[in-house]
């Protein structure tokens, strides 16, 4: 009740405010966010907001933390070094299950875009059971990329505890881990699995960065990033976060639109991992994972809390709320604000 109730005080409030968010008073203009793995392209939406100058548009002084890892970012929001997580749509399931409820504002993803892939130096793993006893390389214990193994262990008459999850990161460290013969497996996300994929380095066993393979995954779509925060963050500072939302939906429109060159033209040199060329073939792989509109959907919220519940302990035992996860009336708002 406590939580409908913030929610409903922040609703009451962007209704009575009048124009645009930019002519509303924002009540935190410094705002530190956290984010791990910021070079993927999972996380793309929020470089090219700060490389566009979106956040400074929108009055906005936002500070970037980049961890290894989204489960790194979600304890900086739960331990109050940061104000807001561009991080998995999983996390806001999780946390209710123990009772430290965070919110989804806007959804940036519409499926994860993760592959598992095994690594040819290991030896023959040709399916999900051969994965037993192996070490799987992930960008951090805890994290979507984690999470999407766990599910196919669990589909496979296996469990999370029969494999080792080694934290690889999500950038040039994941890709040494490979080539050195660190681990037997990795689930990663591009432009890392595209390098490892040219180089002959890997072999996909299962991949969501297409409608159809998320489907094989999960069994329907699947939220990935989103903006979350705490519901008390949305109740004292509503236009702040209507603000944020803005800036997102304002991105996703431009990235819906956008060509390789054109994203490549505004990304810093080192995300490209030593080829342009190969960082413009990653982004055309993962554009359709991008929401075009920020819009969430119940059936992918659902999907998510199916998934989680499989090897989740916490959240097959919690009596889960999925309409509490997530809400909509920033990104609705946003449609009428941002052309």
């Amino acid at each position: 009740m406590r939580f409908t109730t913030m929610l409903a005080a922040a609703a009451v409030g962007l209704l009575l405010g009048a124009g645009s968010a930019g002519a509303q008073q924002i009540e935190k203009k410094d705002l530190k966010l956290a984010v791990g793995g910021k070079p993927l392209l999972y996380y793309l939406p929020l470089t090219l907001a700060e490389r566009l100058g979106y956040f400074k548009e929108a009055g906005l002084n936002v500070e970037i933390s980049d961890f290894g890892g989204g489960a790194k970012s979600l304890q900086a929001l739960i331990g109050g070094s940061a104000d807001v997580v561009t991080g998995a749509f999983d996390h806001t399931i999780q946390m209710q299950a123990k009772n430290q409820p965070i919110v989804a504002v806007v959804e940036l993803g519409r499926f994860p875009g993760i592959v598992l892939a095994s690594v040819k130096k290991a030896g023959t793993i040709k399916d999900v059971k051969d994965l037993k006893g192996k070490k799987i390389g992930v960008t951090a214990p805890g994290s979507s990329t984690n999470f999407m193994v766990n599910y196919l262990l669990t589909q496979n008459g296996l469990t999370p505890n029969d494999v080792a999850f080694i934290g690889v990161g999500g950038g040039p460290s994941a890709v040494a881990a490979v080539k050195r013969g660190e681990i037997d497996a990795i689930s990663n996300l591009d432009p890392v699995m595209s390098q490892l994929e040219n180089d002959g380095d890997i072999t996909v066993i299962a991949d969501t960065r297409t409608l159809e393979g998320t489907k094989q995954v999960y069994g329907g779509q699947y939220p990935a990033a989103v903006l979350y925060l705490k519901p008390e963050f949305i109740q004292q500072n509503p236009n702040t976060t209507q603000a944020l939302v803005n800036v997102f939906v304002k991105t996703l429109k431009w990235l819906d639109k956008a060509s390789a060159d054109d994203v490549v033209k505004v990304l810093p040199e080192e995300y490209f991992l030593g080829s342009k060329d190969l960082y413009k073939s990653a982004f055309l792989h993962s554009k359709p994972t991008y929401s075009p509109d920020g819009r969430f959907t119940r059936e992918g919220a659902e999907v998510a809390y199916k998934v989680l519940k499989a090897f989740d302990p916490a959240v097959a035992g919690a009596p889960i709320d999925i309409s509490k996860t997530y809400t909509d009336t920033f990104v609705e708002k946003a449609q009428t604000l941002v052309k």
